[in-house]
């Protein structure tokens, strides 16, 4: 996927009237999303993304915090001036994208490497064991 197409499809997924309105979500996901990430995971999905996306994304330094969803998702909408709403909408559009890019495989890694929350955001059921219940036996006794 060129970055144009990717602008293409965050565009189209996101509803945005403009290719630059689009531009400009993807650059505050993806450098938010940088500040998230390190490791080997970082390097693949820099990799895996467009030059120019990977570029912001990179151009990040990562937080010595890590942020669950949900806080990933306010801090975007501080930093870009939005609402939490928006910036939910927003980090949706963006990592459904980057979820395509990186393949199952690279995003099963990138989701382990991440505090939770954020399954949903790149599109990913994120299903959890409440606490005292037992997972379910397939076994016949």
């Amino acid at each position: 996927m060129t970055f144009d197409q990717m602008l293409e499809r965050v565009r189209y997924d996101g509803a945005y009237p403009t290719r630059e309105r689009a531009e400009e979500v993807v650059g505050a996901v993806l450098a938010a999303l940088g500040r998230q990430l390190t490791g080997e995971e970082r390097v693949d999905l820099a990799a895996r993304l467009p030059v120019e996306a990977a570029l912001v994304f990179t151009a990040q330094i990562p937080g010595t915090e890590q942020l669950t969803g949900w806080g990933f998702v306010k801090d975007l909408a501080t930093r870009t001036g939005g609402t939490p709403a928006t910036a939910r909408w927003d980090a949706g559009a963006v990592l459904a994208s980057v979820a395509q890019l990186a393949g199952p495989g690279l995003l099963t890694r990138v989701l382990a490497q991440l505090p939770p929350g954020y399954g949903l955001l790149f599109g990913r059921a994120e299903l959890t064991q409440t606490a005292g219940r037992q997972p379910l036996s397939t076994s016949c006794r």
